[in-house]
């Protein structure tokens, strides 16, 4: 899209920073939404607008429709995410179950990662890019009717049951919230950028770039399952620290050591752990908050992801169109990375009133 339409890195920054201000909205309003109209219809809904406006992107013939309708698709993200987060965590599993639940729910965006890596690129190289948007909303939408069909299987999370006073306080979670904040800015840098350094550095054809986001989403499958018993042991922000400074490295090696070898082993360390940091700070929500309270702290933490996200691919575009290219860009987004590590190391684990 960006050698087609004559944009620069800073264009298509702007284009992803849409998609996360869209995602910082639908993080705003998702509690409420799943409140008014049930979780399970807002879940529903919030898929399958996300996979229209995904297949729209075909046909939209201007920047500005691109960035709106990348808006609309992280707004109705960010939705169908907390209130799907929110339903995951309200299954009444043991402590090591419920992580291994959360792994998984969140792993169905590497599969989707996978998906995409396979389809779209052959398509990119017969039908142009218009023809990958296509297919990914045809993918979306099929998905979005099987999540339909087996939803009515989830129980629903639990009511409010207070009245008057907080179920939680964003007090109790000030450094995993400035930590996820700092995560959502640091790791959309790799995310928008990796493949163009890739080319520029390592001379990445398409193959190559198909073999290597199938290594990443692969390993964000198999990642769900290995960090699960972690993230039932440890406590406070120490899984969170863990988990990102696993992708600290993970977006550094390339950068340090160019190689394939190291751009591969990059995938499986950024693809095998950035997922898993966003099921340890559900697991810390569902550890530490009330049942009732689960959805709105989420949606917390998904607004300070969500800022974080409309920042880092602005900084990271606009260094990228410097003169020397992408490299400071990402050694940007590592720095980011490892503050986020070490501010989540600080997060204590704070005592659940219910328990």
């Amino acid at each position: 899209m960006r050698a087609d339409l004559g944009w620069s890195f800073a264009d298509a920054g702007a284009l992803n920073t849409g998609n996360a201000a869209g995602y910082l909205a639908g993080a705003l309003f998702a509690n409420g939404l799943g409140g008014r109209v049930g979780h399970k219809t807002a879940f529903v809904s919030a898929l399958l607008l996300t996979s229209l406006a995904t297949g729209a992107s075909a046909v939209a013939v201007s920047f500005p429709a691109l960035l709106a309708l990348r808006f609309l698709a992280g707004l109705s993200g960010a939705v169908a995410f907390v209130v799907g987060a929110g339903l995951t965590a309200g299954f009444n599993a043991s402590p090591k179950r419920s992580s291994t639940l959360l792994g998984l729910y969140f792993a169905g965006a590497g599969i989707g990662v996978t998906a995409s890596a396979l389809l779209v690129p052959p398509l990119l190289a017969t039908v142009g890019w218009r023809g990958g948007w296509l297919a990914l909303g045809a993918l979306a939408l099929g998905a979005t009717l099987w999540a339909g069909a087996v939803i009515r299987r989830v129980p629903p999370p639990p009511l409010r049951k207070l009245i008057g006073g907080r179920a939680w306080s964003p007090g109790s979670m000030t450094f995993l919230l400035v930590s996820y904040g700092l995560y959502g800015a640091g790791y959309i840098a790799y995310a928008t950028f990796i493949v163009a350094f890739l080319r520029d550095t390592e001379g990445f054809n398409a193959v190559a770039i198909t073999t290597f986001w199938s290594v990443l989403g692969l390993s964000s499958v198999f990642g769900a399952f290995a960090w699960g018993p972690i993230l039932a042991r440890l406590r406070g922000g120490l899984c969170a620290a863990a988990t990102i400074g696993v992708v600290a490295a993970g977006t550094a090696l390339p950068i340090a050591l160019p190689s394939p070898l190291a751009s591969y082993t990059s995938a499986i360390l950024f693809g095998g752990s950035f997922l898993a940091v966003i099921a340890s700070v559900t697991s810390f929500v569902r550890r530490t908050t009330e049942p009732e309270a689960w959805t709105a702290a989420i949606g917390a933490l998904t607004i300070s992801f969500g800022l974080g996200q409309c920042i880092g691919p602005v900084l990271s575009g606009a260094m990228a169109d410097g003169p020397d290219g992408i490299r400071p860009g990402l050694w940007v987004s590592v720095g980011i990375l490892i503050a986020a590590s070490v501010i989540a190391a600080l997060q204590p684990e704070p005592a659940r009133k219910d328990a």
